[in-house]
């Protein structure tokens, strides 16, 4: 392979990087020879390999990926919340709320509209800013806060990267990994780094490892995290706080995105000496997908760069948006909805959660609007089983974040909408296929 690649600049050897990749010599995942070896055979300086090798990083062609060297980008799609495309299964891999528990806003928009704002306004709709404010600070630690209103949580957490990263950055991402992350950090050209994920959230010694790998950013929910449902206990979030005590310039992102729903309280990494972070909270989750507004709490510095970052692009959400959100959160009555919707989710997930162990697969719903079942064998043979029998559901090799995973043992399933025999036919359903991949399993010599 690198007999092909040619040039004597550093411009030369990329684009002969690129014309292989696209005549489809070199494959996605494929390994480039490490630059001392590149450098020798085409006889040129090591750093013109070096340079080579970073234009092509930069314009997300390759990516580095430490001791396993740089290879050739893969392209290929993530996998993204909602409904699958064309499935006549049943399906409960959605990731989506309740359609009936997203609140009316009929009455809300009759009379929001108010006068129009025009360039150079407050980005800010005052009202809103108030509300968000005490919404927010209530449960931070720095005292000196900024906020931001972005057009959701993906849009906050991708414009913050963006603010304080480069390509080939590295990001400390929890694993499992919620499919949105994923695909942020992977458009961005940025290297990610796992950090475990267990019950008590984000592991302490995941955090250690990923601080001493220099990641520059850490990606977080502190609570009903996707997939899993962990949520940080006390406990954790103390000893996570205390490791990063060491490092007040990474740039901590929490993603609360449960946070009007959730049963969990809120406990954050953010210690009051951090110098940078944001807390972002939507309310998608509460007043539906379609809205898409998220608040963004960050400090002064990292606002004032997130502020840059939208100038070129949508510049501010708008402010009808800002207003019917606005008039749904200070409405009793929505507010009342949502409580019982959070209720609701937590009832339903606890009620399958117990039908599945009923039934000789022990589970436990953690927080949020899935629930993440362990399995006794891969997986993906169980999705196979469940399809034969008319349900889509996800397996967790889907969110693993890890260059080379196990076969995740795993299901994430949405069934709060379910109604009690579909959910006890649902539950039967993934015992009888747990057993026909077992059988399998045994019959191919595997376990």
């Amino acid at each position: 392979m690198t007999l092909e690649i040619t040039g004597r600049s550093a411009a030369d050897i990329a684009a002969s990087v690129r014309a292989l990749i696209e005549r489809g010599a070199l494959l996605p995942g494929d390994a480039l020879p490490p630059v001392r070896n590149l450098a020798d055979d085409l006889g040129v300086n090591r750093n013109t390999a070096v340079a080579a090798y970073r234009q092509l990083t930069a314009a997300g062609v390759v990516i580095t990926r430490g001791r396993a060297g740089t290879r050739v980008a893969d392209r290929s799609a993530v996998p993204q919340e909602g409904f699958a495309a064309d499935s006549v299964l049943r399906d409960v891999a959605t990731g989506n709320p309740d359609p009936d528990r997203i609140p009316d806003a009929s009455r809300a928009l009759a009379g929001m509209a108010g006068r129009p704002v025009l360039y150079g306004e407050p980005v800010i709709d005052p009202d809103l800013e108030q509300w968000a404010r005490s919404w927010m600070a209530a449960d931070l630690a720095p005292s000196d806060l900024r906020l931001t209103i972005t057009s959701g949580a993906a849009d906050a957490v991708e414009r913050l990267l963006a603010q304080a990263l480069v390509r080939e950055d590295a990001v400390a991402l929890e694993d499992p990994c919620f499919l949105t992350s994923i695909h942020t950090v992977r458009v961005g050209g940025y290297r990610p780094v796992p950090v475990p994920v267990d019950d008590e959230g984000m592991t302490v010694d995941g955090l250690r490892a990923a601080l001493e790998q220099g990641v520059r950013a850490l990606v977080c929910t502190p609570r009903a995290q996707n997939p899993t449902g962990a949520s940080l206990s006390e406990g954790r979030a103390a000893e996570l706080r205390a490791v990063l005590r060491e490092h007040p310039y990474v740039l901590v992102i929490e993603d609360d995105h449960f946070s009007m729903l959730s049963r969990s309280p809120y406990r954050s990494l953010i210690g009051p000496e951090h110098r940078r972070w944001a807390l972002v909270r939507s309310v998608s989750k509460s007043l539906g997908p379609d809205m898409c507004l998220a608040v963004a709490a960050s400090d002064p510095a990292t606002a004032a760069r997130l502020a840059m970052r939208l100038t070129p692009g949508t510049t501010w959400v708008s402010h009808l948006l800002q207003r019917l959100t606005l008039a749904l959160v200070s409405d009793p009555d929505v507010m009342q909805g949502i409580a019982d919707a959070g209720a609701h989710y937590a009832e339903r997930n606890d009620a399958f959660a117990a039908r599945l162990t009923a039934l000789g697969l022990p589970a436990t719903a953690g927080d949020g609007l899935n629930l993440w079942v362990p399995l006794p064998v891969p997986a993906r043979d169980v999705t196979e089983q469940l399809m034969r029998r008319g349900w889509l559901v996800r397996a967790g090799d889907e969110f693993a974040l890890a260059d080379a995973p196990a076969a995740s043992r795993r299901l994430r399933l949405t069934v709060h909408d379910l109604a009690d025999g579909d959910a006890d036919r649902l539950a039967t359903d993934i015992v009888a296929a747990v057993r026909a991949a077992g059988g399998r399993l045994v019959a191919a010599g595997m376990e």
